[in-house]
Parts: structure tokens; C-alpha cells; sequence
């Protein structure tokens, strides 16, 4: 069943991924905006900033930045959502140090390492060792 039929339903249901594909974006990208917002406005009442407030925007940031690549690529990015994992574990160790064993900050911290090591190897094997896309062209990758 290779004819003509099939392929209409290939290509009708690469365009309904397509479309699933950018409302999901879409809807991601307004809520980061929304939760970014709501976080200023909190700010804004309480009257202080702190590192923990600057982190969760860096985190909101990050994954605006991380749709909008998706959004002009078509693909997403692997350093971007390490860097958001390795922002959030700093911002739980600022916010909970108090409240748990040294062992566990010992393990975030560790956490946060392995991730930056990642970072550093995706990097390499980037620039290193490009991958080839679908159409045979060879990549160096946006991540």
C-alpha cells in the first residue's frame, strides 16, 4: 500500500503534528510569560528582589528561549533545558539549605556538576562531530 492514498495520509499527518507541534509551543510560551509576570507583580507588592526571584526569571528566560529556537529551528535545543535543570537546583539549594543535610547539598551540587559536564560534552560533540540532517546535509546543531 505505497500508492497515492498513503502518502496523503503521511503528509496529513505530518501537518497535524506540525500543528500540535505549535499550539503546544504556543501554549508553553504563554504560560512562561504569564508565571514570569505573576512573579514580577510579586515582586513588585513585597518590595524586594532576591537571588531565588532572579533565578525563577532566569529559569522563565530560558524556556522563552527555548521555544523561540524550537520555534525558528525546528529543533530544541539539548543545552538549554540543562541549563534550566542547573538554574533550578541552585535555586533549591539557595531557598532550602536550611532544611537539609549536608549530604544532600553534597549531591546538588554534584547535580549541577555532572549537568555542566554535559553541557560541555554535547558541546564538543557538536562542534566536533556534526550530525547529518534528514536531507543528507551535514549539521553542526543548534545545541
Amino acid at each position: 500500500m505505497t500508492g497515492p492514498r498513503s502518502l496523503d495520509v503521511k503528509q496529513l499527518g505530518s501537518k497535524a503534528i506540525a500543528v500540535i507541534e505549535r499550539v503546544g509551543l504556543l501554549i508553553v510560551l504563554g504560560a512562561a510569560l504569564l508565571a514570569g509576570t505573576q512573579e514580577i507583580a510579586d515582586m513588585w507588592h513585597s518590595g524586594r528582589v532576591g537571588v531565588s526571584d532572579l533565578l525563577l526569571l532566569f529559569i522563565y528566560l530560558e524556556v522563552v528561549t527555548m521555544s523561540s529556537v524550537y520555534w525558528r529551528v525546528g529543533r530544541l535545543p539539548v543545552r538549554i533545558p540543562l541549563y534550566i535543570a542547573m538554574v533550578a537546583i541552585s535555586r533549591h539549594l539557595i531557598l532550602n539549605t536550611s532544611e537539609v543535610s549536608p549530604w544532600i547539598i553534597l549531591a546538588q551540587s554534584g547535580a549541577i556538576l555532572l549537568l555542566a559536564v554535559a553541557v560541555l560534552l554535547v558541546r564538543y560533540g557538536h562542534t566536533r562531530m556534526p550530525y547529518t540532517d534528514e536531507g543528507g546535509e551535514e549539521r553542526a546543531g543548534p545545541g
